[in-house]
């Protein structure tokens, strides 16, 4: 297991089970989930397809996949964004929901939620100026997209099929 996930189990105190994310785990524990979340990100970039059209077949009819990662392209191959007022589709006897935006059916709660992890660093920039800021903080340093008309986050840069430039370099 690794250290990540024996983190989250101990957060939960072992009241979780946790596996790692491989074909073999996918296609075993979805056979016998109601209820699959599919919550991968890879800062950037398309998430991975993780679950295929063909596991859908493994799953019982009526099972609900629900597709957290469908703003980055979703993690299941027969994921398609839908919206708040339209949620859901079968496919397979398989329940989808895909709604991008998911924390637009909560605006006020999601404001505040956002609000308060990125007000830290918005204090740090206006403080210390960006330059000051990403040098005492390299969370902050790695979330700088762009600077000066450069990309500066390589997997942002490879999605869009543009030029990298390390943001060390400007």
């Amino acid at each position: 297991m690794t250290t990540c996930l024996a983190e989250f189990k101990n957060f939960f105190q072992g009241k979780i089970y946790t596996r790692i994310a491989n074909k073999e785990n996918i296609e075993e524990e979805i056979s016998r989930a109601d209820l699959v979340i599919g919550a991968v990100l890879v800062p950037g970039a398309t998430a991975p397809k993780l679950i295929t059209r063909e596991m859908l077949s493994l799953m019982q009819k009526g099972a609900v996949i629900v597709d957290v990662a469908i703003d980055q392209g979703g993690c299941v191959e027969t994921a398609r964004p839908t919206t708040h007022s339209d949620p859901v589709y079968e496919v397979d006897g398989i329940i989808h929901y895909c709604v991008t935006n998911m924390p637009g059916a909560v605006p006020r709660t999601s404001t505040f939620a956002l609000t308060n992890v990125t007000l830290p660093y918005a204090l740090d920039i206006a403080n210390n100026g960006l330059h000051g800021a990403i040098q005492k903080d390299p969370a902050l340093k790695k979330g700088i997209n762009t600077y000066g008309g450069k990309l500066t986050n390589r997997e942002v840069a490879v999605a869009q099929g543009k030029e990298f430039t390390d943001i060390d370099e400007l």
